[in-house]
């Protein structure tokens, strides 16, 4: 049976990426995107909510994430959904969902969080997906590169 896991978000970073290395040198980011969805309520009152959605990004492209984005750019996200759970060491059972990124471009102008002005070109560098190692050994059933605490 076939499956599609598919992933597309347009959304303003809420922090600077987060970058770290595997034990194997292979490189981490993290960062959060913000979108907002505005409607009309059956009054006619105009609602607004914000998703804040958790995004990782392996290999030189999160090198690239982490160099050039910064809060409140705005990006193009796409990649697959990450559900996970596992036990903490005080035996609390914890969900991890997150978007895998297998690209990440980036929107809007220079001057709206990138760091230089050269970021838009590159902003696909290393777009091909890179298989994580883990960060530390794993605890049982965890996907590679997973913590044992909630990252956001």
């Amino acid at each position: 049976m076939a499956g599609l896991n598919r992933v597309i978000l347009i959304g303003n970073l809420t922090d600077d990426p987060e970058l770290r290395y595997t034990q194997n040198g292979t490189a981490r980011a993290r960062f959060r995107v913000a979108i907002n969805r505005r409607w009309r309520d059956r009054d006619g009152q105009l609602q607004e909510e914000t998703t804040f959605v958790p995004v990782v990004v392996w290999g030189p492209q999160a090198e690239t994430c982490a160099n050039y984005l910064e809060k409140g750019r705005l990006v193009a996200v796409e990649g697959r959904l990450r559900i996970d759970s596992f036990e903490t060491a005080e035996g609390e059972r914890r969900k991890v969902v997150e978007v895998v990124a297998d690209t990440v471009q980036f929107l809007g102008s220079p001057g709206a969080g990138a760091r230089e002005p050269e970021a838009e070109a590159g902003a696909e560098a290393g777009a091909a997906p890179v298989e994580p190692e883990p960060l530390e050994p794993k605890a049982g059933g965890n996907e590679p590169g997973e913590e044992e605490e909630v990252p956001f």
